[in-house]
């Protein structure tokens, strides 16, 4: 069976991926939700030690599934593993060309402490691209609703109250879509998982009409 491997974001535990999880596995796969101490260990550590999971799993297909920091993790574990099964990749509100929210929080007192030593490791670090073997796609938020607006409240739009569409932009990737849900939102989300699917089977997103986008807000 086909396996999907879930990364959380920052300050969040593995169980943050459980309603989105059990979706994809309605979808037909064997999804799990990974955990790593988004705080403590730095991204090169959380990647290494990522990596080293994905090798030992025991799958014909091995699809990543990440949320925020968990896509930067998950495009860094890529990297750095051999020998991995082919698969997709989805990035859920992954910051890949740097962060506005993230920045100006940094600035803050205890700003770098609260950001943890993963996050702070990234801010410093080259920006990532698409790997050229692993169909990659990415899905952003445009509805404005999170704690990056207290911190940004600049941030640029359209935003998914933490991340901006503009951020998400992976050089290389596959395909790309907008949906009305925020940052956090996404976890919940019904079309979410349903665009994780569509990609996950066909390496490109069922791209929505008004009607559905008009559904797709009510999920």
């Amino acid at each position: 069976m086909e396996t999907v491997v879930l990364v959380h974001g920052l300050w969040m535990p593995g169980l943050a991926m459980e309603l989105i999880r059990r979706r994809v596995a309605r979808g037909g796969y064997r999804a799990v939700a990974y955990s790593y101490p988004s705080m403590r260990l730095t991204l090169s550590e959380n990647a290494e030690q990522l990596a080293r999971y994905l090798r030992d799993l025991n799958a014909s297909r091995l699809h990543l599934v990440g949320h925020s920091l968990g896509g930067l993790t998950a495009l860094r574990a890529i990297e750095v593993a051999t020998a991995l099964p082919p698969g997709r990749v989805v990035l859920l509100g992954t910051p890949v060309t740097g962060s506005y929210a993230a920045r100006r929080l940094q600035r803050l007192p205890g700003g770098r402490t609260v950001l943890g030593r993963s996050l702070a490791e990234w801010l410093r670090s080259p920006r990532p691209m698409a790997v050229p073997a692993r169909e990659t796609g990415v899905i952003a938020g445009r509805l404005s609703l999170g704690l990056g607006k207290l911190v940004a409240p600049r941030l640029p739009q359209p935003n998914d109250g933490v991340v901006s569409v503009e951020e998400t932009q992976l050089p290389g990737m596959h395909d790309h879509i907008v949906l009305p849900v925020s940052h956090s939102g996404m976890l919940v989300s019904r079309a979410v998982a349903r665009q994780i699917c569509a990609f996950l089977r066909e390496g490109g997103f069922a791209h929505l009409n008004r009607q559905d986008a008009k559904h797709a807000k009510n999920d």
